[in-house]
């Protein structure tokens, strides 16, 4: 398993890497942590690299006949490693992303929030369950398919409703957060098709 996500950050003086163009002028710390057997391991890499090009470097020195990680980041395309022959990844996305967007807009869209809100409240509240039982991750699979697989399914049903019945401008601030969901939606539920994927 491994997590990464970039943020902005301020240093005096860089020396820029040789392949990163002059053009591209944002400093970012990239963090990356992953967790196997029990341990964490965190990395932090401060440069003009966004996280998917860090995550690649530490990758490209893993050892090419383990399984590819399950990766763990939100929806930007510049936490993805461009695809390699030499590494691959199994990408999900993160719920509590695409849960805070519609916190920001609750307050002009309440009972479709509201709504979404509850429902991944649920999924965690599965997944609460599942972490104070210990459960293996097959178990933990097992038990997420069965709990919070209908959830979700009745989730993603009213996320389309809302835009297939005119129910929700596309452009509202309501419109882009299901459109967020709906866009990254497989990798929102890796949860529930793999071992080990976790909610986020």
């Amino acid at each position: 398993m491994v997590h990464n996500d970039d943020t902005g950050m301020r240093v005096l003086r860089l020396e820029r890497d040789a392949d990163i163009s002059a053009k591209r002028t944002g400093v970012f710390t990239s963090g990356i942590v992953s967790i196997s057997g029990g341990h964490r391991i965190g990395l932090f890499f401060t440069g003009c690299k966004h996280a998917g090009e860090n995550l690649a470097a530490v990758l490209k020195k893993r050892a090419a006949e383990l399984p590819p990680p399950i990766q763990m980041c939100d929806g930007l395309s510049c936490n993805v490693p461009k695809p390699s022959a030499t590494f691959k990844t199994v990408l999900a996305n993160c719920n509590a992303h695409g849960r805070r967007k519609f916190v920001k807009v609750i307050e002009n869209f309440p009972e479709g929030c509201r709504y979404v809100l509850e429902s991944l409240g649920e999924v965690y509240h599965y997944d609460d369950q599942a972490r104070a039982q210990k459960l293996p991750a097959e178990e933990r699979l097992r038990f997420h398919r069965e709990n919070s697989g209908p959830v979700m399914k009745k989730l993603h049903a009213w996320l389309e409703a809302q835009f297939q019945e005119k129910k929700v401008e596309p452009n509202s601030g309501l419109g882009k957060a299901i459109t967020y969901l709906l866009h990254h939606w497989e990798k929102l539920t890796l949860f529930l098709q793999k071992a080990g994927a976790p909610t986020g």
